[in-house]
């Protein structure tokens, strides 16, 4: 006689990129282990690659391209997941912003951590009075590929930095055309990019600074000075832990 099955409960929580929702289960201990290993690494791109194969597995709605999805999205799946699977506190130590090296124990709560979209972001650009370039949010395979690729000199970080936003953009239109941008090739579409204006490409680099992120501020006390302060936790890298 087989050992007895043990079933495994579901949850659902809806994707901030486009209000779908999913249904999700609890990593197991099998996957918990692939996450202390990768954690151990202090190999931030492992444990990014690490994070992604665990979703891919504890996503249960069918449709759903971890690899395609929104940094934002990865990370608050995978905070809500970690939340069902180990308890909804996470217990780190920050560093005290007034003197910048007392560190202190502090306890956040999953529900607390918010996806943050600055109201001035669009994905919408107008470039002119007649052309619109239309953005969309690079995945977490190319966030990994453009964070931890190494750049020698300035031309590869300008290089790198064009290569992002070509992969970015996703439609051009005017009220008479529209062009989908995947239908061309990279070269052709960094070519578009070098031939943007000055005042063009800051809209662009506002849409990349101006992203959802997951984003908790929390407020703590330096118990040698006594000073109170706030500490800004953005990201997979500042929540892992």
């Amino acid at each position: 006689m087989p050992l007895p099955t043990i079933e495994t409960p579901t949850h659902e929580l809806k994707l901030h990129s486009s209000n779908k929702k999913v249904k999700y289960r609890p990593f197991l201990v099998k996957e918990e282990k692939i996450l202390i290993l990768a954690l151990e690494s202090k190999d931030e791109s492992e444990i990014t690659n690490a994070v992604t194969d665990v979703l891919k597995k504890c996503i249960l709605t069918k449709g759903v391209d971890v690899d395609k999805l929104p940094t934002f999205d990865i990370e608050y799946v995978f905070l809500n997941i970690r939340a069902k699977s180990i308890g909804e506190d996470i217990r780190m130590t920050v560093t005290c912003p007034d003197d910048g090296k007392t560190q202190v124990p502090v306890t956040l709560y999953v529900d607390d951590i918010k996806v943050i979209k600055p109201k001035d972001h669009k994905t919408d650009i107008v470039l002119d009075d007649k052309m619109t370039l239309r953005m969309k949010y690079p995945s977490l395979n190319q966030f990994i590929e453009n964070n931890f690729a190494t750049a020698d000199n300035s031309e590869e970080v300008v290089n790198k930095t064009f290569k992002v936003i070509a992969d970015c953009m996703d439609t051009i239109y005017t009220e008479e055309d529209a062009w989908d941008v995947n239908d061309y090739t990279p070269s052709e579409r960094i070519e578009f990019v070098e031939k943007l204006s000055s005042k063009q490409y800051k809209e662009v680099e506002k849409f990349f600074a101006t992203m959802p992120k997951l984003s908790h501020t929390i407020e703590v006390v330096n118990p040698n000075t006594k000073e109170k302060g706030s500490v800004v936790l953005e990201g997979l890298a500042d929540f892992f832990g």
